[in-house]
């Protein structure tokens, strides 16, 4: 509303403020009847929505008023010839942006439903903005727009930008002569391009899923050597609590030994709550809110992991993760014939793992042997001492778990108290001292080690399957420069091209398990293939788009090249999208992604409005080199109000750690992108003229 009352009036303002609170109510009744509620994802749909909603009312009502400060006319005469000017290039426009956004809607695996309110609630304001801004616009216009318009500032600005855009673009226009002049404009932008692009390949830019979210806790997952004792694992743990209590931003913590913390999102996903046994540990750690510290969750998590390094040998501090879910960020699925040849493949793995740069909280699923003492009763000498076998296992077992010799009965207790004797903890450790207990025979107690041989074994170890094969997993995550698990797993994928195991060449899958189970090879999995899924996903939804937008194009123009030149501005994102990332030091994530998408269709809506009224003012007799200079000028106005406009809607979500990279997107994108397509697109439409045409 701002925006439009600095540049075009305060009643204008009032029009365009009415127009969007009218969508948003009519786009939140809709959600409503959709089925969503109101959530982060939802609401964040909402905010960047503002953007783009608000385009369509800029555009009507921008006219609107020039036609008044055109023409000396009454509302009633001005509107209507106002409106029908950009009402097919604004319908044609609010479709390009479904268009590109729709298609997401239909994104399978993970991210589908999580991000599915984005593109519905997005298409079905832009459809709602058109109704309004072709119906109640021009009405609210008739109602509040003044006759006695400012003409004279009006004729100021429409001169200035008039003599900018002869000076810019007129060189790029002069036929022949300014051949040159555009084969170098081509060649810069496609410099541009790939300099921008680069900025990946040198990894200015770090891809990832989704970036780590600031979180008012973390938690401290600790893993003693399978064997170790509960009193053991305790004592460490509070080793841990005592260094984490130093760190300023912890409020309070708990621990957790032997057991697993309370539920919660990253439990869920990692499967934390199977993690049973005396080698195991959790702390839940909790933070200051994020409004009272300077610190994210995770660059605290960064500094607290080299102090607890120093206590324990093997540790891992694991944030709650907005995503995705899965058992690790770095996880490499071992196959092959027989479960020994796994496991030592696992082991060469996991050293591999442990060698490479970032890459932390190394472990695998291979359980360490664990040591079994068979009792074997020698029953000829049992017989002699007279001595069954069913009292040396009764024995055995009231020493280890206890039996009930009665019940008391208290008076005042609902239920009797069992009697239960056991020999204490620290003894049933200790193998002779069970070995010492006597069972009654025939010449009476007969110590049990007289009657049995001790025969040492190791416990069978248990074997995980995957869709019914087998598999031995590595694990890991990734710490440092990038934090993102992509990095860590293509280096080490390089690394082992070329290594052999029995002889043939381990191979490396990184989509579809392996289809040969019997030789030894690597599935990799964890972050990368919901990476992979989630960006094969968006890459399909962002190309259908692209086709529909060439459909509706070709539809509207009935052309098939100037749908291509009208989409052209599209790779020109890049050049303000990845420089922007850069600049801010954010990753590449799925959210990125959909600023992307969604910039497809703003710069289309701002290819269309030029090449529309290109083709109006040459219609009406204008010389074509005129009509492409005019162009600028006149629709450079509403082309910067709706990019200032979705630029607004974007900032407000740019400290959002989530979809500060949809906020990223859209403000350098737009930014860069729309600055440039007032130039481009001229230039390329007159550049592809036919040659009479350009003579005209």
């Amino acid at each position: 509303i701002l925006l439009v009352y600095f540049t075009l009036g305060w009643r204008e303002a009032v029009v365009v403020g009415s127009a969007v609170i009218i969508t948003l109510t009519l786009t939140l009744f809709a959600s409503w009847a959709w089925g969503f509620t109101i959530n982060r994802v939802s609401l964040f749909a909402l905010i960047f929505s503002i953007g783009i909603l608000v385009d369509d009312a800029i555009v009507v009502v921008e006219n609107i008023h020039r036609h008044m400060a055109l023409e000396e006319k009454s509302l009633l005469e001005a509107i209507p010839p106002a409106v029908d000017e950009v009402g097919g290039p604004t319908i044609l426009a609010t479709f390009t942006v479904i268009a590109a956004l729709l298609p997401m809607a239909f994104v399978t695996g993970l991210m589908g439903p999580y991000m599915s309110p984005i593109p519905i609630n997005a298409s079905i304001g832009m459809l709602l903005s058109l109704a309004v801004a072709l119906v109640f616009t021009p009405w609210a216009s008739n109602k509040l727009l003044s006759a006695e318009h400012h003409a004279a500032e009006e004729d100021k600005t429409a001169a200035w930008l008039d003599r900018t855009f002869r000076r810019l673009i007129g060189p790029f226009l002069r036929g022949n002569e300014g051949r040159k002049a555009r084969r170098m404009l081509g060649a810069g932008v496609i410099v541009a391009i790939v300099l921008a692009m680069s900025l990946v390949v040198f990894n200015a830019v770090i891809m990832k899923m989704l970036p780590f979210d600031n979180k008012s806790e973390f938690q401290v997952v600790l893993d003693m050597p399978e064997g170790t004792a509960l009193e053991r694992t305790a004592a460490v743990l509070d080793e841990l609590a005592v260094a984490l209590g130093e760190v300023p931003e912890v409020t309070d913590l708990q621990i957790y030994a032997g057991t697993s913390a309370p539920i919660n999102f990253n439990g869920l996903v990692r499967q934390y709550y199977l993690r049973r046994g005396d080698h195991l540990g959790d702390i839940q750690v909790n933070l200051v809110d994020k409004a009272q510290r300077d610190r994210q969750s995770h660059a605290i998590a960064l500094d607290v992991r080299p102090h607890l390094a120093a206590i324990a040998e093997r540790h891992g501090v694991v944030e709650v993760p907005p995503g995705p879910p899965v058992l690790a960020p770095l996880v490499a699925e071992v196959y092959g014939p027989d479960h020994a040849g796994q496991v030592r493949v696992a082991h060469a793995l996991r050293d591999r793992f442990e060698a490479t740069d970032g890459v932390v909280d190394v472990d695998d699923s291979v359980e360490a042997p664990a040591r079994e003492w068979r009792l074997q009763v020698d029953r000829a000498k049992a017989a002699r001492a007279g001595v069954s076998q069913q009292a040396i296992v009764a024995a055995v077992t009231a020493a280890l778990r206890g039996t009930d010799l009665g019940y008391l009965h208290e008076p005042t207790a609902r239920y009797a108290v069992p009697v239960r004797a056991e020999l204490p903890v620290a003894d049933q450790a200790d193998l002779a001292r069970v070995l010492d207990l006597r069972v009654r025979g025939h010449a009476g107690l007969v110590p049990i080690a007289e009657l049995v041989e001790v025969v040492p074994e190791t416990l069978a170890p248990s074997i995980q399957h995957k869709d019914l094969l087998p598999v031995v997993y590595v694990t890991g995550d990734v710490a440092g420069g990038t934090d993102s698990p992509l990095y860590g797993m293509f280096g080490m994928f390089a690394e082992l091209t070329d290594v052999e195991v029995s002889g043939q060449r381990l191979a490396q899958h990184l989509v579809e398990p392996p289809a040969n189970p019997y030789d030894y090879s690597i599935k990799w999995d964890g972050e990368w293939q919901v990476t992979y899924d989630t960006f094969r996903d968006m890459g399909i939804a962002y190309s259908v788009g692209l086709v529909l937008i060439y459909l509706l194009v070709v539809a509207q123009f009935r052309a098939y090249l100037v749908p291509l030149i009208i989409m052209a501005p599209i790779p020109l994102t890049i050049i303000g999208v990845l420089p922007g990332h850069a600049l801010l030091g954010a990753q590449f994530t799925a959210t990125s992604m959909i600023g992307m998408i969604v910039l497809a269709g703003i710069i289309v809506r701002n290819s269309i409005l030029l090449v529309d009224f290109i083709n109006q003012e040459h219609a009406s007799g204008v010389p074509f080199a005129e009509a492409v200079i005019r162009s600028g000028a006149v629709r450079a106005k509403p082309i910067i109000l709706t990019g200032l406009a979705a630029m607004l809607g974007a900032l407000f979500i740019l400290d959002d750690p989530i979809f500060n990279g949809l906020a990223i997107a859209l403000l350098f994108g737009v930014a860069v992108s729309t600055l440039l397509t007032l130039v481009v697109i001229p230039v390329l439409f007159y550049a592809f003229a036919p040659a009479e045409l350009r003579a005209r």
